[in-house]
């Protein structure tokens, strides 16, 4: 369904135009309908598509692109929609006898037709959750660390415009992620992590505890920062035209110009039907040439997103930086359309350019036309991190608050390997990491890519794990399980699990491991006991696992999370916490 936001200023609207239309019919002697027929048609255009029907109405008949642009202009502004309900229209008219023209209701009906059309475009990658794995018969899991945020910023989006979201367009890790978290730093650079491990008892199922392991990246002293060569490679097309999208991209992007220096380079590189240089390589410190080049921006033509990748690649190499940050920042909705489209074809392109340095970030814009796959799959595939802009604010977190995290990388191909020992533990079920997950054999394999971490990200993942002495478990025990005997041989007695981590100091260089073990008498006995950023992280798994159906979850329900989630606030500067709290409760109203 479309927004019950929408919805209301549809219905408002609906009203005010049945009103006025109705006095203007009085007046003239040419009313034909009551008010409950115009009412009995809006809901029957809020509740399905609409099969418009020509009504007699003697009145001046006003030119179709004149409706589109007064109706259109003002409630599609957030979408690419102008042009196609212009068309609709004018379809619609010409099988109209003449002299019939829509009634408020019915036009208004239209349009919710498009925006319904337009919303269903939207593109998520479909995943299954990870399922619970048997200790006894695969000990290890493996995957890639993650510190994208986008799928958060994009689920408070469907859920502000009064929608819940897409259960494809949650991903746990990157709600979880979204949040920092109050863990130990590493001492100095030369080991650029430090690793936080905490287990207490699983909010949703009294028969497990939840392992909590965090990741904490180096940050280095004083204001100093890597100099940066910077390359916007800004989307023009016609599909970006709304306020949300360009409007929103420029205003964010200038935000970004306001922290570089002269030590940085920016370019700008755009594309819509072709691509062109807009900015060559220029000092940070001339920040009205720069903003002058995105004030210019205007959009347009069809999206050749492929041909700006290569491009933007191009002018990234001219002004490389051997010592600096070489990072292309792609802002889009991801809806390409010309050029090379194929979604492969294109992560294979950006794959082979980032072995030249150069990374690629992704920045996702607007609704409608969406293509969350492409843009979190780019970024993972070309070195970078994928965060989606729903409002100023969330660009000054990203572009600004955390500006160091985003582009300063400390470490990258990032893996995490953790053996459950089976002597302690029955089964285990990793919460989010779906698309992230590797074979136990690419740990050890320099050449498998993994996630780049930067300065000062913190990275969090959590484990539901039932112990071997727990009354109830989830998996029956196998039938030709190995023997008491041979188990209690697996692992060292007090041992639940051993986490390792591998890392690169650098793209090409050779990669570092380091271990920790995880003992049993580091389990609390209680949940009060635990931290509150223990608690405030399960409280966003559990919303997280809700929004995608609630599989593992038993009854803990809204209820439950919001009683968590406020009692595990802690200090919240930022206020990204409450915020949280709003959007569960505001979820909780959309499901009832």
């Amino acid at each position: 369904m479309y927004s019950l936001s929408y919805r209301l200023i549809t219905g408002f609207r609906l009203a005010l135009l049945a009103c006025v239309a109705g006095v203007f019919l009085v007046s003239c002697g040419s009313v034909e309908t009551s008010n409950t027929d115009v009412a009995q048609q809006s809901l029957a255009s809020e509740e399905k598509t609409p099969q418009i029907q020509a009504r007699p109405v003697q009145t001046k008949q006003v030119p179709v692109k004149e409706q589109a642009q007064s109706v259109a202009e003002s409630e599609l502004q957030d979408m690419s929609s102008l042009k196609k309900v212009e068309r609709k229209i004018k379809m619609r008219a010409k099988m109209a006898p003449t002299g019939m023209l829509y009634s408020p209701a019915l036009y208004m009906a239209e349009v919710d037709s498009v925006y319904i059309e337009e919303s269903n475009r939207e593109n998520y990658h479909h995943f299954s959750d990870s399922p619970v794995v048997s200790a006894g018969e695969n000990a290890f899991s493996t995957f890639s660390i993650d510190v994208d945020t986008g799928a958060y910023s994009n689920v408070r989006r469907f859920l502000n415009q009064g929608q819940l979201p897409r259960q494809d367009a949650v991903r746990a890790e990157e709600l979880i992620n979204y949040f920092s978290y109050d863990y130990a730093r590493p001492g100095n650079k030369q080991q650029p992590f430090s690793i936080n491990t905490e287990i207490a008892p699983t909010p949703w199922n009294k028969h497990s505890y939840l392992l909590h392991v965090g990741l904490q990246a180096y940050q280095s002293a004083g204001a100093q920062r890597t100099p940066g060569n910077l390359v916007f490679l800004v989307d023009v097309s016609g599909s970006m035209q709304s306020r949300d999208k360009l409007q929103l991209l420029k205003s964010g992007l200038k935000l970004l110009v306001n922290q570089l220096d002269k030590n940085d380079a920016i370019s700008i590189v755009t594309y819509a039907g072709s691509t062109g240089v807009v900015l060559k390589p220029t000092p940070g410190d001339k920040k009205a040439e720069i903003i002058m080049a995105l004030d210019q921006l205007k959009s347009g033509g069809s999206t050749n997103g492929a041909g700006g990748i290569q491009l933007a690649y191009q002018m990234a190499q001219q002004s490389f930086k051997k010592d600096g940050v070489n990072r292309i920042i792609l802002a889009t909705d991801g809806d390409f359309n010309v050029g090379v489209t194929n979604f492969e074809a294109l992560k294979q392109m950006v794959e082979e350019k980032r072995k030249t340095g150069i990374s690629l970030t992704t920045l996702g814009f607007g609704r409608g036309n969406y293509n969350d796959h492409l843009m979190e799959q780019l970024a993972d595939v070309g070195n970078g991190n994928y965060s989606y802009i729903d409002n100023l604010n969330e660009a000054k977190k990203v572009l600004v608050d955390e500006m160091r995290s985003t582009l300063n990388t400390v470490a990258s191909d990032v893996k995490i390997q953790i053996e459950f020992n089976p002597q302690q533990v029955a089964e285990y079920r990793l919460i989010g990491y779906e698309n992230r997950a590797l074979k136990r054999e690419d740990f050890n394999n320099d050449k498998v890519d993994a996630g780049e971490i930067g300065e000062n990200h913190s990275v969090t993942a959590l484990y539901e794990i039932t112990f071997t002495d727990s009354v109830v478990k989830r998996l029956d025990n196998a039938r030709y399980s190995p023997s008491d005997s041979a188990v209690k041989e697996s692992g060292p007695n007090n041992e639940l699990a051993f986490l390792r981590l591998r890392y690169k100091a650098n793209s090409r260089g050779v990669s570092q491991l380091i271990e920790k073990p995880v003992y049993r008498s580091e389990v609390k006995s209680s949940l009060n006991q635990a931290s509150v950023d223990f608690k405030f992280s399960a409280s966003v798994a559990a919303f997280a696992q809700h929004l995608r159906g609630g599989k593992y979850l038993q009854n803990f329900g809204y209820n439950d999370i919001l009683q968590l989630a406020k009692k595990s606030r802690g200090e919240d500067d930022s206020g990204y916490r409450s915020e949280f709290v709003q959007l569960v409760a505001l979820a909780q109203s959309l499901d009832g």
